[in-house]
């Protein structure tokens, strides 16, 4: 018997959706000021880099640590884990322009979260594909 994993587009669509929603009402404070162009200018780039992150990851997207392919193209042979990094840099550039510094608190708190994933991550990656995932760790960053 086959098991199927299930469709993740849903995922993708909270992804954007939640960024979206957080992008417009960052719209709608819009001063025209540094503070808010600093924001714009670490949010926008970061969201189409996240974006493009999961479209290179494809089908090896999981909610949960899975091993289903060794990523090692586009962004992917430089950073081990882009969706992490830039989706971070989004939402950072977003809560800037809408000022709402308590979420900057609570972004570093969900990065050490992240940061302990991506150690999780790795290890199951390093178990499935041995000495490969150990020469693309060492060529890449984070």
């Amino acid at each position: 018997m086959r098991v199927t994993q299930p469709n993740l587009n849903w995922m993708r669509f909270l992804d954007l959706a939640s960024y979206l929603l957080f992008a417009v009402l960052a719209g709608l404070r819009w001063q025209n000021d540094t503070h808010h162009w600093m924001g714009a200018a670490i949010s926008a780039p970061g969201f189409f880099l996240w974006m493009l992150a999961r479209l290179q990851l494809g089908e090896s997207f999981a909610v949960r640590a899975e091993a289903k392919r060794l990523v090692t193209h586009g962004l992917y042979s430089r950073i081990r884990h882009p969706i992490y990094l830039f989706g971070g840099l989004a939402f950072l550039g977003v809560f800037l322009v809408l000022g709402w510094y308590v979420w900057l608190v609570i972004f570093l708190a969900i990065h050490v979260a992240q940061y302990f994933r991506a150690r999780r991550e790795e290890q199951v990656l390093a178990e499935a594909f041995g000495d490969a995932y150990r020469e693309y760790k060492a060529r890449t960053w984070f």
